[in-house]
């Protein structure tokens, strides 16, 4: 239901009482309509089912206190089809002394015409509000960094100075605008309120940031020869930002209002900081685990054996490799890889790549083919061509 529909509705005539009229009225007069215009009363008679649907509305409205008043507010507001301020049109009051944006918010506290109306006080155009009547808040820019840490660091987490650059009041008119021994003057369009309301056509108020003084509610007459007038500068400082452990490459830290100040008491912009992680020579990333390529020699995956795997602190652990391992084979060592957020760890997952040497000696060349001679000289590519026609 659209706002003119809803003020234009005349409850109390469709129930057939007057605008003072008691709820026991109400009551007797609803039971009366519903009574003559019911379905059942009435089948297959469009007009009858379509009154009793606008007794019942009417009821709905009428019979809660609180809906009741909310609903005389509004058709004082907005009843004949306008939005009607007093005193030659000045917004912020309605008659009666109630104040528009009290009302509102009150009702959408409540789930009353705040459902109907939305947030058309609370919310001026282009993200500012509105408090208290008072000048345009607005919202603080968000301010974006990066930082390059090393793999260990992403692994830990750690502090690291994030140099940003926001805007900040102007020092030197300190936020104002205006040119040093000049003072801004309040904005007549708007009266220092930092919007305007138009009517579009008298059906209702629309508010929208002025654009005379762009929502400071000020003007200058002379500008600020180091700001042009803006009352905004760009301001460089390092903060310190908690790096959290596992952090990956590429990952965004959002930092909660350590963005750009906002203006008239408006709240801080965010600080998001864009995290580089340099890679490491032996150790990689796998979501939480950590991952490691070792060599083992062909005895040592043929016969068995227990090797010495790094870690990424500095210690190392102690690996049995089976017999018969094949190269490429991963093996798992449990709670030796990145710290997750619920206190438990990832793992060290260790690949092995069996090591063919580059060059044999007289005694190597000697023992691998008589090696060979005891295997039975057996062909391990023989079963690929028994699959081929």
């Amino acid at each position: 239901m659209s706002v003119k529909d809803y003020a234009d509705k005349d409850y109390y005539k469709v129930l057939g009482v007057s605008k003072d009229a008691k709820p026991e009225e109400i009551k007797k007069a609803f039971r009366k309509l519903a009574r003559e215009n019911h379905p059942d009363q009435h089948p297959g008679d469009a007009r009858a089912e379509q009154r009793f649907k606008d007794v019942s509305e009417a009821n709905s409205v009428l019979s809660d206190p609180k809906k009741r008043k909310e609903y005389d507010e509004a058709r004082s507001l907005f009843g004949g089809g306008g939005f009607r301020f007093p005193r030659g049109g000045q917004p912020g009051s309605a008659p009666g002394g109630v104040n528009v944006e009290d009302l509102f918010r009150n009702a959408q506290a409540g789930g009353g015409l705040g459902d109907i109306f939305g947030d058309l006080f609370g919310q001026a155009a282009g993200g500012t509000n509105r408090r208290g009547g008072g000048r345009v808040t607005r919202r603080g820019a968000d301010v974006e960094g990066d930082v390059t840490i090393s793999f260990e660091q992403a692994v830990d987490g750690t502090t690291v100075g994030v140099q940003m650059v926001s805007e900040a009041a102007c020092a030197a008119c300190r936020g104002t605008g205006a040119k040093a021994g000049t003072v801004p003057e309040v904005c007549q369009t708007c009266q220092g309120s930092g919007v305007r309301t138009s009517t579009n056509g008298g059906v209702f108020g629309i508010t929208e940031t002025c654009t005379d003084c762009k929502g400071r509610g000020l003007v200058v007459k002379e500008a600020c020869e180091v700001c042009s007038g803006s009352g905004r500068a760009k301001s460089a400082k390092t903060m310190q930002v908690r790096i959290p452990a596992g952090v990956t490459d590429g990952q965004k830290i959002r930092i909660k209002g350590k963005g750009s100040p906002g203006e008239n008491g408006g709240p801080n912009g965010d600080l998001y900081v864009l995290v580089h992680v340099r890679p490491h020579p032996l150790f990689g990333r796998k979501d939480d685990h950590l991952t490691i390529t070792v060599p083992v020699t062909f005895p040592e995956a043929a016969l068995g054996a227990e090797i010495e795997v790094p870690t990424l602190k500095g210690g190392k652990v102690k690996l049995r490799i089976p017999a018969g391992t094949p190269n490429g084979r991963t093996f798992r060592v449990r709670g030796k890889g990145v710290a997750r957020s619920n206190g438990t760890t990832g793992d060290l997952l260790v690949t092995v790549e069996v090591e063919v040497p580059a060059e044999l000696d007289e005694d190597a060349k000697r023992a691998l083919a008589e090696f060979g001679r005891a295997l039975g000289n057996r062909n391990p590519r023989a079963g690929l061509f028994g699959n081929v026609s």
